[in-house]
């Protein structure tokens, strides 16, 4: 049943990629917060209503909310507005990387409260794909591109310093959903969970922009083609991609789980070279040909 899994983490990466594609012009148009926030608005309503329409919100108890509430701040409201403000500082190529690092946090974490123990082969593959997806990233640039992948803006110190905050939150974040989803007393809807998580996040941003913080105020006025953009994005990535997530975590392990979606940066590769026909690098293909022998082992040990 777990193998079945590993595969549920894996979509959920692939529906990461290709929200990606759509995330750059618009957090830079609106602003991290702004994009964040118009992001949790959109997914909060698509997904509220699945879990009306399929009767999943009678799942929800009090427990239930109060984890998945807690989860929506650190992973989402703290985790996602840092990654896409250390997207508008570094660059989504090279905040790529340090959220990569995600995959670690969760491993030590995992090991550390569930006990959950990697090794031989699964271990080989865990740090060929970590590497892998680092590489892949770091020498993804070809010397003369110029698109928003390759962007950066500022001092890259507090950009470092978000995309590490980012990774670490949602390492935090999953780690925490992990028991309720696995319970078989009260078992929980993943839509509605998702529904809870998101809606925390919105109102928490919601707050920041009623408390008239400069930060929280969008740089430039939403459009229809923007707003396009980023209910795309919602629905893939938030909708879709942090479902499964959920649902993968029901039957699998954290640190598998966490590894498995962590190849989302890897996979983005041949998507900008279909839609922005640039090839990417040699190095990389290297990085990525590394990714897919260490998900292989990861899947293979059972």
């Amino acid at each position: 049943m777990s193998f079945s899994y590993d595969y549920l983490a894996l979509a959920a990466a692939t529906c990461w990629a290709l929200a990606s594609l759509l995330s750059a012009n618009a957090a830079r148009h609106l602003g991290a917060f702004a994009f964040s926030r118009w992001r949790m608005f959109c997914v909060s309503l698509m997904l509220w209503s699945v879990a009306l329409l399929t009767g999943g919100w009678s799942s929800l108890s009090s427990h239930g909310l109060s984890i998945m509430a807690i989860s929506g701040l650190i992973g989402i409201f703290i985790g996602d507005t840092a990654l896409f403000a250390a997207m508008n500082r570094l660059g989504p190529r090279r905040a790529g990387v340090l959220f990569a690092t995600h995959a670690l946090f969760s491993v030590l974490l995992a090991y550390l409260v569930f006990g959950e123990v990697i090794a031989g082969l699964t271990l080989v593959g865990c740090f060929l794909l970590v590497g892998a997806v680092m590489t892949a990233i770091f020498m993804g640039k070809r010397s003369n591109e110029t698109h928003a992948w390759e962007q950066d803006n500022g001092s890259p110190g507090p950009g470092i310093a978000l995309g590490l905050v980012s990774a670490l939150c949602q390492s935090v974040a999953t780690l925490m959903v992990k028991p309720v989803m696995t319970s078989d007393t009260d078992p929980i809807d993943p839509v509605s969970a998702s529904a809870v998580r998101m809606s925390a996040a919105f109102l928490a941003h919601l707050v920041l922009l009623w408390c008239g913080l400069s930060v929280a105020k969008p740089l430039r006025r939403i459009n229809w083609s923007i707003f396009a953009m980023v209910a795309l994005n919602a629905f893939l990535a938030m909708g879709v991609g942090m479902t499964l997530i959920l649902l993968a975590l029901r039957h699998g392990e954290v640190g598998m789980v966490a590894m498995l979606s962590s190849v989302s940066p890897v996979l983005v590769l041949p998507l900008l070279w279909l839609f922005m026909k640039r090839r990417p690098a040699n190095g990389a293909w290297l990085g990525a040909l590394a990714t897919v022998i260490g998900a292989l082992l990861i899947v293979g040990r059972h």
